[in-house]
């Protein structure tokens, strides 16, 4: 079974705010589920996910911001 983890876990995990946690989650930008009022997350998905983005900072340019970059970039900004 997979290791899940807190809100409150995952913060000390990752070194982040619980706050931070609850907005990346809200937001979809980390995985996690909710069970009634409270997250939860697996560490196994977390750790995936880290894994990614270490391949995405070396390889490639992250296709969010690259998109972000060109709105700008098209407003003239």
């Amino acid at each position: 079974m997979e290791k899940l983890m807190t809100a409150k876990e995952l913060s000390q995990f990752l070194k982040l705010s619980e706050s931070t946690i609850y907005k990346l989650a809200s937001n979809g930008k980390i995985p996690g589920f909710k069970i009634g009022d409270s997250w939860r997350f697996e560490l196994e998905e977390i750790q995936k996910l880290i894994r990614e983005s270490k391949k995405i900072g070396k390889t490639q340019r992250d296709p969010v911001e690259e998109k972000k970059e060109r709105r700008l970039a098209e407003r003239g900004q």
